[in-house]
């Protein structure tokens, strides 16, 4: 897995605010290995059968044809580059900063809401320039993902720093190294002939003792994974207006927040980055604590491919367990996948890192609906067999009942010096 990088957040200014005359000392930003382009060890292409291999190359190369198809297509129509920002993460020592560029209209705006399939057929901008700045203060930028070249400063005076370019499949994905106070802060992302973008950076506190990892897909949003004509619908074809919440997953959240204040809330999800939109408008528009989405990239690439639900989610969570050594996670998510065995797996590689598992359970009809479930798999999991206290239930209120109780007690127990 990769290094933890920051993500970050844009800024609406207007050109002629970014001539500031107030000096500033740029932010610097190292170069990382990527969590898009650095596949784990069972993931490399080389340990493939060669009938594997073969296979995944023609899959990215055919994606390299209609990457390039496309792209004239829409630069033909008068299309520009610009950024998808995404919400990034970090401590008072470093961010984490993600964002994608991709062509649109010149009145385009970045976060637009639309359906999943327009966001499925988004058209990359490899290897555009970006500007980043978190606060108003400009990154000491460099390429990262494919390239190992540091981009020259650009000269044309409406850009006031150095550039970082974003990698063949648009993402661009960063460390920044600074000194930041707890809380909320702005990163704004300008490319060429584009006004900022903005989105939120969450600095934790480096000392924060817990923190939620949780599910999206019928965990906090009703998506019906397991039936795979429906999940089709309500990724793809649903207004992103209509898609509905898990009954009571807003209230087991909200109070986990208010008993653990500082406490971060990650949202992890196999669903693409094309449909982050969405998903952050359930979250913000139905009351769960904001919090960064870490999402997969279903782009084919040589090195990785399109990673496994199970190995993204992994990999993620070894990513979180690593940016915050001291702290302990609540893992929520449900059993319609393959959430309750990869939670099983976190908590054994990491002894005393999880402090307890929440697995919603799906009901029949969601797992099966009327269309039938995805063939050859099972419906869903069984309770994972850990260590960890594990609470089970239909909604968010069941699960709160014995959840809740249990964290509370833990909570004191830390207080008498014997819980976390």
């Amino acid at each position: 897995m990769s290094e933890a990088q920051p993500l970050a957040q844009h800024e609406s200014e207007t050109p002629d605010e970014q001539h500031d005359d107030v000096p500033t000392m740029p932010i610097p930003a190292r170069k990382v290995v990527t969590t898009f382009d650095a596949a784990s060890k069972h993931e490399r292409i080389e340990i493939k059968p060669p009938l594997t291999r073969l296979f995944r190359r023609l899959v990215t190369g055919v994606f390299d044809v209609w990457l390039k198809f496309s792209t004239k297509l829409v630069r033909n129509l008068g299309w520009y580059p610009r950024v998808e920002p995404y919400v990034g993460y970090g401590t008072e020592h470093y961010s984490r900063l993600i964002c994608r560029t991709v062509y649109g209209p010149f009145k385009r705006q970045a976060g637009r809401l639309t359906r999943g399939i327009r966001g499925m057929l988004t058209v990359p901008s490899p290897r555009t320039k970006v500007r980043i700045a978190i606060d108003g203060v400009p990154l000491e930028t460099m390429q990262v993902g494919a390239s190992e070249v540091f981009d020259a400063v650009d000269q044309n005076p409406e850009v006031a720093s150095e550039l970082v370019a974003s990698d063949s499949a648009g993402y661009l994905d960063l460390v920044a190294e600074h000194s930041l106070e707890p809380g909320i802060h702005d990163v704004s992302y300008r490319v060429r002939s584009r006004k900022p973008v903005k989105a939120n950076l969450f600095t934790i506190p480096s000392g924060t003792k817990v923190g939620v990892i949780s599910d999206v897909d019928d965990t906090i949003m009703v998506t019906q994974a397991p039936s795979l004509m429906r999940a089709a619908y309500n990724l793809l074809l649903l207004d992103p207006k209509k898609k509905a919440p898990v009954a009571g997953m807003n209230l087991l959240f909200n109070r986990i927040a208010d008993m653990f204040p500082d406490a971060p809330f990650f949202y992890l999800s196999t669903s693409p980055w094309n449909v982050e939109s969405s998903i952050r408008h359930l979250i913000t528009n139905h009351g769960f604590p904001e919090g960064p989405l870490l999402l997969r990239d279903l782009d084919p690439r040589p090195k990785t491919f399109i990673p496994t639900g199970v190995q993204h989610k992994l990999e993620y969570a070894e990513q979180l367990m690593a940016d915050f050594p001291e702290m302990k996670f609540i893992l929520i998510g449900d059993d319609g996948q393959r959430d309750p065995t990869t939670y099983a797996t976190i908590a054994r590689r990491y002894p005393g890192r999880v402090l307890a598992i929440a697995i919603r359970q799906l009901s029949p009809r969601e797992v099966t609906g009327n269309l039938g479930t995805v063939a050859g798999r099972i419906a869903t999991q069984p309770i994972p067999v850990t260590d960890v206290p594990v609470f089970t239930g239909t909604t968010g209120s069941n699960i709160m009942k014995t959840m809740l109780p249990y964290l509370r007690a833990t909570q004191y127990g830390s207080r008498d010096g014997v819980g976390f």
